[in-house]
């Protein structure tokens, strides 16, 4: 019998292991309200409604009409896939370097990711990247804006309206970045988040969707909260369509109005050791941090991460990686799992194997899946490495720490 293979670990059990000499998230730190929040919810008997408190908080902050608190992340991108009501088959342009999460929905319903590459030395798509891919059966482009960084959005959406297509944002790293004055998540037609512990704004778990759109936010809470389901009198419960349990417990409400009530000074820190950390890595020879856009006022930095000019150096980037993380630069190493298309696996079997959707009916043409799929983000990511325990902690003595770790190693290993 096959040995099975470790499963997946989340949140402080994933980093539980690591050492370094720079700081990680855990333990996080909590809002000043955190506990005063918690003890209401238990004192109430769970009478308090802890959730609507944050929704309305969340959506003021944001600048958002509505907001629709969910248990998570994936469960917030799963909802928005299900209450659009695209048909089998339909094609979902969504951005290939990124998570799990961003894809889930989109399976379940039954949709076809097409993965539009980023541009080179970029972790996001672009509308020049995106209009190729455009065909008779797009529905929709699912902008990721990774690790903090957001996508050039204006001609993103300059090209959907001229092809009726909607746009939404999976803002889960990115939670108050700035675009042009605007907040990540408030650019589309919607905008999902994540508060998993290892997030910028770190709950237990938690996630939301915000939209100015009214019949997008009551399809939301129909679908998402309401499982579907209308109250016929002399009956009870009809459930009319298939719908979800995804609302966010109330605990988790209480520990997420908390983080929010401290989120402004930690993303405004975390924004100033992100470019202090990017302006001292690109003083190093052979290495190029990922680039902060001139249209990006605000970086709600959740990762951060450089890549290897491969010929200043004599070890690739596993290498490199391996002996900063040694170092102590905590939690560095390559994140090549992040290229969507290769790691779902799954997707090219099914593609392969003509599975429904990719039976034709209802899809219109083959796909193929995988790390050819989408070139350039499979070359960026054998280059890169990264961290993902950057977090409000650091200073700006971490900061110079990280850079002359790296600097250490590429002395060491320079060609």
């Amino acid at each position: 019998m096959t040995e099975p293979k470790p499963r997946a670990t989340y949140g402080a059990r994933a980093v539980a292991g690591l050492t370094g000499q720079l700081p990680n998230p855990y333990p996080r730190l909590l809002g000043s309200n955190a506990l005063r929040y918690l003890q209401e919810v238990v004192e109430s008997g769970l009478t308090v409604d802890m959730l609507t408190r944050f929704e309305q908080a969340f959506a003021e902050a944001t600048g958002a009409k509505h907001c629709i608190a969910t248990p998570g992340c994936t469960p917030a991108l799963a909802a928005l896939a299900a209450a659009f009501g695209f048909e089998p088959g339909d094609e979902i342009i969504v951005s290939p370097i990124t998570d799990y999460g961003t894809l889930q929905g989109l399976v379940r319903e039954q949709y076809i990711p097409v993965f539009a590459d980023p541009e080179p030395g970029s972790v996001n798509l672009s509308a020049r990247t995106i209009e190729p891919l455009l065909t008779d059966r797009t529905r929709g482009i699912l902008c990721v804006h990774m690790t903090g960084l957001m996508c050039d959005m204006d001609p993103i959406l300059e090209l959907a309206q001229s092809r009726g297509l909607v746009v939404y944002e999976d803002a889960c790293q990115s939670v108050f970045s700035t675009y042009r004055g605007r907040y990540a998540g408030r650019l589309g037609l919607a905008g999902a988040f994540s508060f998993d512990s290892e997030k910028t704004m770190g709950s237990d778990v938690g996630g939301c969707v915000i939209t100015d759109d009214d019949a997008l936010a009551e399809r939301l809470r129909f679908i998402a909260h309401s499982r579907g389901a209308v109250q016929e009198p002399g009956f009870g419960r009809f459930h009319t369509e298939p719908g979800y349990a995804l609302r966010m417990p109330q605990c988790t409400a209480a520990l997420c109005l908390a983080q929010l009530e401290m989120i402004a000074e930690w993303v405004a820190h975390r924004d100033r050791m992100a470019r202090k950390i990017t302006a001292l890595l690109s003083e190093i020879e052979g290495i190029t941090p990922l680039p902060i856009p001139d249209y990006q006022e605000v970086y709600s930095a959740w990762m951060l991460g450089f890549s290897l000019d491969p010929e200043a150096f004599s070890c690739d980037a596993e290498a490199f990686g391996a002996q900063v993380s040694e170092a102590g630069l905590t939690g560095a190493g390559t994140g090549k799992y992040y290229l969507i298309p290769a790691a779902c696996t799954f997707l090219g079997e099914w593609a392969e194997a003509g599975r429904y959707p990719y039976s034709q009916p209802p899809a219109s043409r083959t796909y193929r899946y995988g790390a050819e799929a989408c070139p350039t983000a499979w070359e960026f990511l054998q280059t890169f490495i990264r961290w993902s325990t950057f977090c409000e902690k650091y200073t700006e003595a971490d900061c110079e720490l990280a850079a002359q770790i790296v600097a250490d190693v590429a002395a060491r290993n320079r060609r």
